[in-house]
């Protein structure tokens, strides 16, 4: 299994509906901050990626909403890697409450350059993620 990173968020009025309630299209914003913080965690942080010529669109995402967030009370997203191959990367998540889920999902990701190629990771990428 891979490292998990964890990020704290208190959602903000913006991300509510009038009930107060996080709108589930958030859910998915989170994961980016998630994956993005997984990265920086590791010591991959998308900015280096990116100068190298590498870029990771997403190609596919599945979630599940199991109880509501609420605006500025504190949530964990936990990140990791789920499945690697030479050319895709799935990340898996979880949104938390004090213990509680409250989301879950992935976002899975094909490796590409800056033509938008499908391309391999590089090894010393693998090596960084490797699950």
């Amino acid at each position: 299994m891979s490292q998990i990173v964890s990020l704290h968020l208190r959602p903000r009025y913006a991300e509510t509906d009038q009930m107060g309630i996080v709108y589930y299209a958030n859910y998915l914003v989170w994961f980016e901050c998630g994956r993005s913080e997984y990265m920086r965690a590791v010591g991959m942080p998308y900015t280096e990626l990116e100068s190298r010529g590498y870029y990771f669109p997403v190609t596919a995402f599945q979630g599940r909403l199991t109880a509501s967030a609420h605006y500025d009370e504190e949530i964990v997203v936990h990140t990791r890697v789920q499945e690697l191959k030479s050319r895709q990367l799935c990340y898996a998540y979880e949104v938390t409450r004090q213990e509680q889920l409250l989301a879950s999902g992935t976002t899975t990701h094909m490796c590409v350059n800056d033509q938008q190629r499908p391309v391999r990771f590089p090894q010393w990428l693998l090596d960084g993620l490797s699950v």
